[in-house]
């Protein structure tokens, strides 16, 4: 199934020449992980602070994409300049869950003022954290580390990023709000479902 993640090998193309400058900078991948993890603390406190304003939600879209980017920067640092490592690995997972944690739980209260309910979000959140835990479960049964779609992270960032975008230049909120969290919460569902089947079709 179609997924913003298979985008990833031209956005890396992009930021080659980049990751290239970082590392004979001496900045490590693990040193851009912590760093995307923070941003994404940040953003959410931002977000939180700021609820009811529409020119707050342009902070989600903005700090997503960034941290898509720093996402993809640590992964070259690691795997193409000598940096892997257990701590990385594990920094790495962590990060993504804390940073969803903290991006997507700050939507709560943001989107509030715009007529969207907690208990979507709330789901959209754990739905999310869900796909994580299974992706990396693969490789505990023998398999590998799964990113299948349709509701991977990058997927999550671009349907969110869109989300919070159109809502920051104008568009009433209201309950169709809540139909897309929900949507979007089965989606990841959805994506856990497949990534566990895939994992149990390369261990069998």
């Amino acid at each position: 199934m179609a997924s913003v993640y298979d985008l990833k090998p031209r956005f890396q193309a992009l930021l080659r020449p980049l990751v290239r400058q970082l590392a004979r900078a001496g900045i490590t991948a693990n040193q851009v992980t912590l760093a995307a993890a923070l941003l994404s603390i940040a953003a959410g406190v931002a977000l939180v602070v700021f609820a009811g304003s529409r020119a707050s939600l342009l902070l989600m879209p903005l700090v997503l994409f960034l941290r898509m980017a720093l996402n993809a920067i640590d992964g070259m640092l690691a795997r193409e300049h000598g940096q892997k490592s257990r701590l990385g690995a594990l920094l790495n997972e962590i990060g993504d869950v804390v940073s969803d944690g903290a991006l997507y739980l700050a939507l709560v209260p943001a989107l509030a003022p715009f007529g969207a309910a907690p208990a979507p979000i709330i789901f959209f959140v754990f739905a999310a954290m869900l796909t994580e835990f299974t992706g990396v479960l693969g490789l505990t049964i023998g398999g590998s580390r799964r990113y299948d779609g349709p509701m991977g992270k990058s997927d999550r960032a671009a349907a969110i990023g869109f989300l919070t975008f159109i809502l920051a230049i104008g568009v009433r909120g209201g309950v169709w709000v809540d139909i897309v969290m929900m949507l979007l919460a089965l989606l990841a569902v959805w994506t856990s479902v497949r990534r566990a089947r895939a994992s149990l079709g390369e261990a069998s």
